[in-house]
């Protein structure tokens, strides 16, 4: 079954790796993906994000940059088997070549300062999806969670605090430019702020259902899963265990533990509360860590036939494994 997977932070563990001298690139490496594990995993498309910290980097436009370099790099040394696309007719023209697509995203909308000509720049440099933000507020909004200090994973979802003049601003260039707006991290005022301000579909690359993660704020609720389906957006399955699961008590240590059959149970409630077209993967493989039953982009077949042991249907299983991100795609990516 093809697969389309919204979020992975491949290309900064390869700039950290190569940084430290290691020689590792995308073909083939030690992390949860790179193109061989992609082919077994018989992947279509993969998003790569440019993931930035800027509680860590001070410059995150250059250093956005310099990720940048390191993914083109990447694609021109295995043209043969992967190649960029910014629109959907790309990713049709890549599958007829037997070549998998790569699309350009940004986790950390920092990166561009609060700036329209960077968001310009990044467009013209490729880029076709960014999250607001990430675990830090920036001069677009705030994050999913008040309290920082960790994933956003816990806390009080904030309910308060919307998108500035700038995030707006920023929403509206980014619909006119047909680039996918993705509120994966951000927070709940900001996300309502997104519907109110936009017509387009848009995704939460790598969420899941906060129904079922007693209030994990990282999620969506089943208010804002209702109108995405309304609206034909998208949610990736993130496959992080604390987005998955919250372990019985007394059984803690199975707090690290990501199981298909976590996300199978987000998938059905969110077939239930938006419809089987408003989901989508979302790994978040190479910023993710536990005990992963699914260990890397190979193993997506697990996730296949356990849908399939579930009772869902071919065509069901292949609106979560590509099709409706392709769909998002071909609608938005201009």
């Amino acid at each position: 079954m093809k697969v389309a997977d919204m979020h992975c932070d491949t290309i900064a563990e390869i700039y950290y790796a190569q940084s430290r001298g290691e020689d590792v690139g995308i073909r083939s490496n030690h992390f949860q993906v790179d193109l061989e594990k992609m082919k077994q995993g018989d992947y279509a498309v993969q998003n790569f994000a440019l993931f930035t910290s800027i509680a860590r980097e001070k410059q995150p436009f250059e250093y956005a940059m310099n990720l940048l370099d390191v993914f083109y790099q990447e694609m021109e040394k295995n043209k043969d088997l992967i190649s960029v696309a910014t629109s959907y007719k790309d990713i049709e023209e890549n599958r007829k070549a037997g070549r998998m697509s790569a699309l350009l995203t940004i986790e950390e909308g920092a990166v561009c300062q609060g700036k329209l000509s960077y968001l310009r720049d990044f467009y013209r440099l490729g880029v076709r999806m960014m999250t607001l933000l990430w675990n830090h507020p920036n001069e677009l909004g705030y994050p999913s969670c008040r309290d920082t200090r960790g994933s956003g994973s816990i806390g009080i979802p904030d309910t308060e605090h919307g998108l500035t003049e700038t995030g707006i601003a920023f929403l509206e260039e980014m619909e006119r430019l047909g680039m996918i707006i993705d509120v994966s991290h951000l927070n709940d005022a900001g996300v309502w702020d997104v519907f109110r301000y936009t017509q387009k579909p848009f995704v939460a690359s790598h969420s899941n259902a906060r129904a079922l993660t007693n209030g994990c704020v990282r999620n969506l609720t089943d208010e804002m899963i209702r109108q995405m389906g309304d609206r034909g957006g998208v949610l990736g399955i993130n496959y992080y265990p604390p987005f998955l699961r919250v372990p019985e008590v007394g059984k803690e240590e199975e707090k690290m533990k990501s199981r298909v059959s976590d996300m199978v149970r987000h998938i059905k409630h969110m077939r239930q509360v938006g419809g089987i077209g408003c989901i989508g993967l979302g790994s978040d493989f190479d910023g993710i860590g536990g005990d992963l039953e699914m260990k890397s982009c190979a193993d997506l077949p697990i996730l296949e036939n356990e849908m399939r042991r579930q009772g869902f249907t071919e065509s069901e299983i292949e609106a979560v494994f590509h099709g409706n991100v392709l769909r998002v795609y071909k609608e938005v990516l201009l």
